[in-house]
């Protein structure tokens, strides 16, 4: 069963995702500068995890209940790896989220609400994007296999450019603003453009929402064909891939003071996106089980972590 989603079942979740954003930006203080603390950071990550595992939770109880257990179990457990490939993949994000902040020396109380627009943005990109894809494996099968090498290449790439820090300063988007637009020199609060003389001007935050975005559309490239190794599925690959986006936020700012403590998780995504792309290739000749990848997935992301711990422990020497 390649599609499970009905109409009412889409329609829900999507009004869903609209009600959390809406409930972020206008009912949470989505339009006033604030730091958002490690505490508060924290608290998010866990509620968008325990949604993300609510909904999985539903959506096998439904299906138990309307086309039996065998299909409920396979559906639940390819969301589950989905999110979790997906999750572990937007972690890559943050490091540039890192690195476009610093470039631009963003206030951490106006961080907040340009992720924000980041993330409602990057909502309806993959929203187009999956929808696309889904299309093209339904239409044309072989494009899985052109996934799959474009995988390999994508992560044997990351693992020789993990070092690489991007000079953004020759990013081409960046480069084109900048000769085509008029940027104000500071900031004028969260405004993302101000009037000057009766001109209007475009402030350094438009240029960092803009990267965000671009940003997102580089890392969708990747990550969407990765979860087409999972599930053919378009709610499956919808639901999950939006339920990682939206927990992105609360992650970077729960992992921005420590992210240099994490410098080899980038190795082991690279790895994860490695093998993602072997098993569509192997696919006509073994088909792993989703339970299988989602342990594979697991190992290599979790070693990744550890070895990143104990490399940045501290010594104790004074």
């Amino acid at each position: 069963m390649n599609n499970i989603g009905e109409p009412w079942m889409w329609a829900g979740f999507i009004a869903f995702v609209i009600a959390m954003v809406a409930l972020d930006m206008f009912a949470l203080g989505g339009n006033k500068p604030r730091r958002v603390g490690v505490k508060e950071a924290a608290a998010w990550s866990a509620l968008w995890f325990c949604l993300a595992l609510a909904f999985n939770g539903l959506l096998w109880w439904h299906l138990d209940g309307s086309v039996g257990r065998e299909i409920a179990d396979q559906k639940a457990i390819e969301f589950l790896t989905g999110y979790v490939i997906e999750k572990s993949l937007s972690v890559d994000n943050i490091f540039v989220f890192l690195l476009v902040f610093g470039y631009f020396a963003v206030p951490p109380e106006y961080q907040r609400r340009v992720l924000l627009y980041g993330v409602f943005g990057a909502i309806v990109m993959r929203a187009i994007m999956i929808l696309a894809g889904a299309w093209l494996v339904r239409e044309f099968a072989w494009v899985l296999y052109l996934f799959g090498f474009f995988l390999v290449v994508t992560g044997i790439r990351m693992l020789v450019m993990a070092e690489h820090e991007p000079d953004l300063a020759k990013n081409p988007v960046l480069r084109w603003l900048r000769g085509h637009l008029r940027i104000t020199e500071q900031y004028h609060g969260e405004k993302f453009s101000a009037v000057k003389d009766g001109v209007r001007w475009f402030t350094p935050m438009f240029l960092v929402l803009v990267l965000i975005e671009a940003t997102d559309l580089v890392f969708a490239v990747d990550s969407i064909p990765a979860i087409f190794a999972i599930t053919t599925d378009p709610f499956i690959v919808f639901t999950s891939n939006i339920f990682a986006i939206l927990g992105l936020r609360a992650l970077y700012f729960l992992l921005a003071d420590m992210a240099d403590r994490f410098h080899l998780l980038k190795y082991g995504l690279a790895m994860v996106l490695t093998f993602i792309g072997a098993k569509m290739l192997i696919a006509p000749w073994y088909h792993m089980p989703t339970a299988a990848s989602l342990a594979v997935v697991a190992i290599i992301l979790s070693a990744s972590v550890v070895a990143s711990l104990v490399a940045t422990r501290p010594t104790g020497k004074g």
